[in-house]
């Protein structure tokens, strides 16, 4: 994804975010505070982990006044310690707090995945294995959580079903096989959507036999779901130096390393996501006497 469809995205999501919180105003600020009165906030670190999402936080701002002045004092994937400051505001307080729930929202979630990720990646230093994310992803938010896993250290999967072709267990049996399920996808690439790459996944080893008879030149990408690490040897030995290869499945902090022995590629799993718990920060005002 170019940073201009990022950009695109995530002003979508902002102004749908907005209007789910803001409605037809917010009354707790337009009650008691001057629409021209200007203010300053800071974004205060209320617990240690990994920062994500002060770059999405600055977006948020400016989409709504352009010429804010967002002073930031910490990187996105950078650690971070109880009483740290990520970040100043100067804007239209309406502006501030209006946003304040949102950027808070983000950046909390955001910085829960990065931090759990991280985790997972330190777990394959000195392995050339990499993880991946999943579709496992928060209705309407993948945009931002896939960014927080980046920030963590990991490489995202495709982003949704139209980015690439990906022949699940449901795909292959409605099909009628891997052999059927394959041809059909290469034929429609060819045909319809040039370049969009195949992968293909498999339950057992005859099903990895099968992807390296009818799949080269076709499939870039073969999963392994569910396989022991010791049947993963085997299918690496199957499918030799013609595909990429992930497994997923049942993959933890605590078993990783043995998947990541095997020499497969990448693994996979949804946990980087939906297991990660959000990080407490706060957004405070910043009133200057005098």
């Amino acid at each position: 994804m170019t940073s201009i469809e990022f950009d695109q995205k995530l002003a979508h999501l902002v102004r749908e975010a907005l209007a789910e919180d803001i409605g037809d105003g917010d009354h707790s600020t337009l009650s008691c505070i001057p629409a021209a009165q200007k203010g300053r906030a800071v974004l205060r670190i209320k617990q240690q982990g990994v920062l994500a999402g002060v770059q999405v936080a600055e977006k948020i701002f400016r989409l709504v006044e352009p010429d804010v002045h967002f002073h930031q004092h910490k990187q996105d994937g950078q650690h971070m310690q109880f009483g740290e400051t990520a970040f100043a505001v100067e804007a239209s307080i309406h502006t501030i707090l209006s946003c304040e729930r949102l950027v808070l929202n983000c950046m909390q979630r955001m910085s829960g995945i990065a931090t759990l990720t991280e985790q997972y990646v330190k777990k394959l230093q000195g392995y050339k294995t990499r993880i991946l994310d999943t579709r496992k992803t928060t209705p309407n938010f993948r945009l931002l959580e896939k960014e927080a896993v980046r920030i963590g250290g990991a490489v995202n999967h495709r982003f949704g079903l139209y980015d690439m072709i990906m022949l699940k267990d449901n795909h292959i049996d409605y099909a009628g096989g891997i052999e059927a399920a394959i041809e059909r996808a290469w034929a429609y690439v060819n045909e319809h959507k040039p370049g969009l790459k195949i992968e293909v996944e498999t339950r057992t080893l005859e099903d990895v036999a099968m992807v390296a008879k009818v799949g080269r030149g076709k499939v870039f990408r073969v999963m392994v779901d569910n396989f022991q690490p010791a049947d993963i040897i085997t299918a690496l030995q199957i499918l030799g130096e013609d595909f990429e290869t992930e497994a997923s499945g049942g993959i933890t902090l605590d078993n990783i390393e043995a998947y990541a022995a095997t020499g497969v590629d990448y693994v996979s799993t949804g946990a980087l996501i939906h297991q990660a718990k959000s990080l407490d920060l706060s957004l405070k005002a910043q009133i200057r006497n005098g």
